[in-house]
């Protein structure tokens, strides 16, 4: 990615900055980027690290401390107002999708940017809709899709 590319980042990216994952690589891309997310991305990504820390990937004291350090990933947070929520409830019945997804796509369709996810679930049921050209699949950063 060069300065200057703005994008609507969801949580299945951030965990792949802080979690050595497939896709870690892809998700190092967006370094430089203009990012931003809702303010429900942190809780997510906490939710994400308490279900991982169960699983001992990470600890649980590692943990936290990695859930600091996403605090300070230079993603601009935007809070949600009743207009996003709305969007994000009318996204969610239209293509029978959790909210919590709609969310960010309603922030890219609002901001007139593009959404980069991992989220495979996401992203095959974005793929028969209208909303297809919306959204980036992580694996396909960089020209070539991580296998």
């Amino acid at each position: 990615m060069t300065a200057g590319e703005s994008f609507v980042v969801d949580t299945s990216v951030a965990i792949k900055w802080i979690v050595d994952e497939e896709g870690s690589d892809k998700a190092e891309l967006l370094q430089g980027a203009d990012m931003v997310a809702p303010a429900l991305f942190r809780i997510e990504a906490g939710n994400v690290l308490r279900t991982l820390a169960a699983k001992q990937i990470p600890p649980d004291e590692r943990a936290i401390d990695l859930f600091l350090f996403l605090q300070t990933a230079p993603v601009t947070i935007i809070d949600a107002d009743e207009l996003l929520e709305r969007r994000a409830l009318e996204l969610a019945l239209e293509i029978d999708h959790p909210i919590y997804d709609c969310v960010y796509l309603a922030l890219a369709e609002r901001m007139d940017r593009q959404l980069v996810t991992a989220d495979r679930r996401f992203l095959n049921i974005l793929s028969k809709t209208p909303y297809a050209q919306r959204v980036i699949d992580l694996s396909h950063l960089g020209g070539h899709p991580t296998t």
